[in-house]
């Protein structure tokens, strides 16, 4: 069966509808990019950067409020402080291999600088999950003019999963993953709002896996598709991104981002001691102009009791997000020979259907 996402099979999983895309891009001037490196010579790299760039491009003129949740902090990305600080996304936010943080983060720093963008300083905001198993670490191959050539390919529409950009070594309960993404449509105070996840997924163990509460996992053993491991190992991470329209102070962003930890336990994330689950939301509905200089500023928000709906959407959104990672993703043999398996479309389509 050719790989496809997951409602392409006919399953779904929760009960709020997805926008046209079922994708981050649902929500209104977002662009998501991707740089691809898969080499063999002179070593083994399935490695990358993705790039999420809202406002048309325009983030670092047009300032979006957001905050941060850490699960478990086995893991990075750079910038927190200040977002945390400050409640403000002022750049585009990237998300590549552990190794590659400095390179992505310098990348985001001279294309600024370049573009005319910047200001006294920069603080990119740089998430990463470890692709060392099928990539070689030490090839240091993600660089600055990678991270420029993504921001570059950075566009609207639907966007590429599985085994692309920052995604490229990635697995997921023992399959191969990378990236995915999902959106779900939501009412809130009588208006419509769109909210769209991706994650990068790089964790967990194959007998956790679960789609929308059905054992999936344990109904396709490593004894039947292969671990990419020789041992099982609990450590691995994800980065989720949450974006919306809804009108949300940075507090109510934080509260989002919470709640993507939910989606991932949905699928079986435990957030082991070894792994890096960081979750960032952030919100289009305020755009905070970073050459005004008014003393009084103004901000239209959702009331804190009336996010139940966007909390869902979280949640569906992160869990499906992960199966269209593993849905999209295809078998990739990487360095010293490993392999790590796609799952097998036909079988999950029949253990879930069953």
């Amino acid at each position: 069966m050719n790989r496809a996402r997951l409602r392409d099979l006919g399953l779904s999983v929760g009960s709020l509808p997805p926008g046209p895309l079922n994708a981050i891009t649902d929500v209104a001037g977002l662009r998501v990019g991707h740089e691809t490196i898969v080499r063999d010579s002179p070593t083994t790299v399935r490695s990358g950067v993705t790039v999420i760039v809202p406002e048309e491009g325009e983030i670092w003129q047009r300032h979006l409020f957001a905050d941060a949740h850490v699960l478990n902090g086995n893991g990075e990305m750079t910038g927190l402080s200040f977002l945390q600080e400050f409640g403000l996304m002022c750049g585009p936010l990237a998300i590549t291999g552990t190794h590659s943080i400095g390179a992505v983060h310098e990348g985001l720093v001279s294309y600024e600088l370049a573009g005319g963008f910047a200001f006294d300083f920069c603080l990119p905001l740089v998430a990463e999950t470890f692709d060392g198993w099928l990539s070689d670490p030490s090839a240091l191959a993600v660089r600055p003019e990678h991270v420029h050539a993504a921001l570059k390919a950075a566009k609207g529409g639907p966007v590429a999963e599985g085994n692309v950009g920052g995604g490229t070594g990635m697995n997921t309960h023992e399959f191969k993953a990378g990236i995915g993404t999902a959106s779900r449509l939501v009412e809130v105070a009588s208006e419509g709002w769109t909210l769209g996840v991706l994650v990068q997924a790089n964790y967990g163990r194959r007998h956790q896996l679960r789609l929308d509460g059905g054992a999936i996992g344990a109904a396709i053993p490593t004894s039947d598709v292969p671990s990419p491991w020789p041992v099982a190992r609990d450590e691995g991470s994800i980065i989720a991104v949450v974006a919306t329209d809804a009108p949300l102070l940075p507090h109510q962003c934080r509260r989002l981002a919470q709640r993507a930890g939910m989606g991932v336990a949905r699928t079986g994330g435990i957030a082991a001691p070894a792994s890096g689950d960081i979750f960032l939301a952030f919100s289009t509905g305020n755009v905070h102009s970073a050459a005004d200089d008014k003393q009084l500023h103004s901000a239209r928000f959702l009331p804190d009791m009336a996010l139940a709906g966007l909390f869902q959407a979280v949640i569906e959104a992160t869990e499906e997000s992960i199966w269209n990672a593993l849905c999209a993703a295809e078998t990739i043999t990487g360095r010293e020979g490993r392999t790590s398996h796609a799952i097998p479309l036909d079988r999950l389509k029949e253990i879930a259907e069953t």
